[in-house]
C-alpha cells in the first residue's frame, strides 16, 4: 500500500521526539546544539526567524546535510544535537526522520515556530 501524507507525519512524529522551547534553549545553549529553520525563505523573510537559527529549506536539507556534496555546510555535524522547527512542525518532523536516516544520532524537533516564538524564543531578522 502507498504512503500517504497521513502515514509519513505520523511515522515522523513518533520516531522524532518533540521537545519544549527550554529543552531546545538548553541544548544550544548547553551542548551547542543546530537550530534548523526548515522553512521556505520566503517564510522567514516574512517573520524573521528564531535567534541564532540555520535557514535551510526542507527541500535543499539533504545536501546541505552531508559532506559528500559539493553544498554541505560545516555546521552540520554529527556530533552536535539537531534541533528542528518549521511553520506547523510537520516538515521539521520529516526533515528529522531524513536526518536520523542520514545517521544523525539526535534529532529532536520543536515544532511550530510561532508556538516557539509566543513562548519566549527569541526572533530575528532574515538575514
Amino acid at each position: 500500500m502507498p504512503e500517504s501524507v497521513k502515514s509519513l507525519l505520523d511515522a515522523a512524529h513518533a520516531a522524532v521526539p518533540r521537545i519544549s522551547v527550554d529543552e531546545a534553549q538548553t541544548l544550544v545553549a548547553a551542548r551547542d546544539a543546530l537550530l534548523l529553520d526548515v522553512r521556505d525563505p520566503a517564510e522567514v523573510a516574512a517573520s524573521g526567524k528564531l535567534s541564532g537559527a540555520l535557514n535551510v529549506p526542507r527541500g535543499m536539507l539533504e545536501f546541505r546535510a552531508d559532506p559528500e556534496t559539493p553544498y554541505h555546510l560545516p555546521e552540520f555535524r554529527k556530533d552536535r544535537p539537531v534541533v528542528l522547527y518549521c511553520a506547523s512542525g510537520g516538515r521539521s518532523a520529516l526533515a528529522g526522520r531524513t536526518l536520523q536516516a542520514m545517521g544523525y544520532p539526535e534529532v529532536l524537533n520543536l515544532g511550530a515556530f510561532k508556538d516557539a516564538s509566543a513562548a519566549g524564543y527569541a526572533v530575528e531578522a532574515a538575514v
